[in-house]
């Protein structure tokens, strides 16, 4: 096959990029050129910007594909200068939504593709991406654009370290945290379930759809089927960090009084109880298995880190933020 990935070096998509070139799949990426180190070796770059739809063009010349993934449309405007950029030259145009733009809260904590409803009022990056699958399933409906949906949870990698609440620009922020000995606040009682999921794990399922007609028209969220706690979750990340986290458990309200910005990633995704029903994409590809557990995946990735001791930096801002919520949580004051 003969596969565009608009992006490709993200933290989701490098794996999968790693793993497609691993098959045997023909693989272009068309981006910015700024982290060509996760570039996979095999992979070939076109070098341009998406957001600029004449240049993209010019750079894509009359190039055809079996299938284009766009790893970075946000928006119903950048998925119609997709539709219109690869209309007539792809065979299949994945776009990746959110599993956030599932109901929250959902009528039933099983989340399955075709009995959930897509409705986020807390969120507006969820509400975009619910109206990026909107138009375009339309256009499959109107004119046989071959669109196919995939919704990543939670995933993670070697870059990322995740939490519901760390620096997203210095994510080893939480494990020097936990370290010095330091209190990590954990939303609500930490008792609400969560799935997550390491990015070769997500790559094999997501993999498997390249290409797959019976895929057309669909949407598939793709997860690990282990389910924890978000105390059992942090424990992990302890336990990878070699030290019992001392976690202070706090109303998501309570937080977002002090960041409203928290709304949308706490009430309208990590706060909710959510369990995916992975029967869908399983069907379609029945070698997938999310067989990394998130207490060896997190092993994983704080040991890249250490391999990195130019990753190992801090977010003293965040830091600042989380001792300032906590004390004032303690104070049983309200910013």
């Amino acid at each position: 096959m003969k596969v565009l990935f608009i992006g490709g070096t993200g933290l989701i998509s490098e794996a999968v990029s790693k793993l497609a070139i691993a098959r045997g799949i023909e693989l272009f990426l068309f981006n910015r050129g700024k982290r060509d180190e996760f570039v996979p070796e095999g992979a070939q770059v076109i070098t341009g910007d998406i957001r600029d739809a004449n240049g993209a063009a010019e750079a894509l010349g009359n190039m055809q594909f079996d299938v284009v993934v766009d790893w970075i449309a946000f928006t119903p405007e950048h998925v119609s200068v997709d539709i219109e950029l690869f209309r007539g030259r792809t065979k299949q145009y994945i776009f990746i939504s959110s599993a956030s733009a599932y109901q929250k809260p959902p009528q039933h904590y099983i989340i399955t593709e075709e009995t959930t409803p897509l409705d986020n009022p807390y969120w507006q990056y969820s509400r975009d991406k619910i109206a990026c699958e909107k138009l375009l399933m339309e256009e499959q409906a109107a004119s046989g654009f071959p669109v196919t949906i995939v919704r990543p949870s939670y995933t993670y990698g070697d870059t990322m370290i995740p939490a519901s609440l760390n620096s997203w620009q210095h994510p080893w922020s939480i494990v020097a945290r936990i370290r010095a000995g330091k209190p990590i606040i954990v939303h609500g009682d930490g008792t609400s379930l969560w799935t997550m999921t390491h990015n070769t794990d997500f790559a094999k399922g997501f993999v498997g759809l390249l290409g797959k007609e019976e895929a057309i028209g669909q949407a598939y969220h793709i997860t690990s089927d282990e389910v924890l706690t978000w105390n059992q979750i942090y424990e992990a990340i302890g336990a990878a960090a070699g030290e019992a986290p001392k976690l202070v458990h706090i109303a998501s309200s309570f937080l977002i009084s002090h960041d409203p910005d928290l709304e949308g990633g706490l009430l309208g995704d990590k706060s909710v109880t959510s369990v995916f029903d992975n029967s869908k994409i399983k069907a379609l590809v029945p070698d997938f298995d999310a067989a990394l557990s998130f207490a060896e995946g997190i092993k994983r990735t704080v040991a890249w880190f250490e391999d990195h001791p130019s990753r190992c930096t801090e977010d003293e801002a965040w830091n600042l933020q989380m001792d300032m919520i906590i004390a004032a949580h303690e104070s049983g004051f309200k910013k």
